[in-house]
């Protein structure tokens, strides 16, 4: 299906590009150090910026490790599992666990986002980052990108159960 991969690619896509801000988090942290300790010199909004990069790693990545199967799980059945019920685990869990899971956040988070919007939120901190309604946005981000992603699994689990698809 042309759709499944297109949406996994832009999983993929958007989860590589959140992992790089990993390595700009340490680069920024070790500036804020240096600035701080060496210079006696620091910006609230340099602090906050590794705050933002943190929260973008941790909900725009979630979609791009569900793919890759790195969440964690107790598979002390599921490891040993054959592939057709492994199919059947992942189908129930993202049907009974995930699916009401990101439609809740969703639900609860919608309010929040758009207050935020409403009012243009801003830092709290005099000299913060002032779009802080872009950063609560990836409240309904993260749920989005899971439920995509597990709905492009979907027919790959299916086809698990069905034995029409080798094992990955």
């Amino acid at each position: 299906m042309a759709l499944t991969g297109t949406v996994e690619r832009a999983v993929a896509v958007l989860g590589r590009a959140a992992a790089w801000l990993t390595l700009a988090m340490v680069v920024v942290t070790f500036g804020i150090v240096v600035l701080r300790y060496g210079l006696d010199r620091g910006w609230i909004w340099l602090q906050e910026s590794v705050t933002w990069m943190h929260a973008t790693v941790f909900m725009v990545a979630a979609a791009w490790t569900l793919q890759d199967d790195g969440h964690v799980r107790v598979d002390i059945f599921y490891r040993q599992a054959s592939p057709r019920r492994q199919a059947w685990v992942d189908l129930l869990g993202t049907l009974i666990l995930l699916a009401p899971f990101c439609i809740f956040v969703l639900l609860v988070g919608w309010d929040y986002v758009a207050a935020s919007w409403r009012m243009r939120e801003a830092s709290g901190e005099a000299g913060g980052l002032a779009a802080v309604y872009l950063l609560k946005t990836l409240v309904l981000v993260m749920p989005l990108l899971l439920l995509a992603q597990a709905l492009a699994a979907l027919p790959r689990q299916l086809a698990h159960i069905r034995g029409t698809q080798a094992a990955a």
